[in-house]
């Protein structure tokens, strides 16, 4: 984890994972955000674990916010540079997500796929063999 990255909500973070400088991850104690193994956030992503309802919800009076929920990336997961993904995310292992992307609630995704766009959309499919193939050399140069 790099210099300047703000968490307020409880954490998961995997081996060999990396989150770059100026993250954000909030939500609130009784939220979690979790980043499987051999993954990556890039520069300014923003992980939102509890949002406000713009659309349903009186704004600034106190009210419980209307969007919460859990946000998950599994192994060898990836978010590029000043991505947003709001609450109730659970993103499967593979997954790569380009830079300055929105990922909506509840957004529904396949395993070793890339996507990007505002709001998100499928790019094509990731090289999940190359990927394997680079972590178990990785892996072997460390003596694991």
């Amino acid at each position: 984890m790099d210099d300047y990255c703000y968490f307020s909500t409880r954490v998961r973070i995997g081996d060999w994972t990396h989150i770059a400088t100026g993250c954000s991850v909030a939500g609130g104690p009784d939220r979690t955000f979790s980043v499987g193994d051999f993954s990556s956030l890039s520069a300014g992503v923003r992980i939102w674990c509890t949002s406000n309802d713009f659309v349903n919800d009186a704004i600034m009076i106190g009210a419980a916010p209307g969007i919460t929920g859990d946000v998950s990336f599994g192994d060898h997961s990836g978010v590029g540079a000043n991505s947003v993904v709001l609450p109730r995310n659970e993103i499967p292992d593979g997954v790569a997500i380009g830079a300055l992307s929105l990922v909506p609630p509840e957004f529904s995704f396949e395993p070793w796929t890339v996507y990007a766009g505002i709001p998100i959309a499928r790019v094509k499919a990731r090289n999940r063999e190359n990927v394997l193939r680079q972590v178990d050399e990785f892996l072997k140069r460390q003596g694991e």
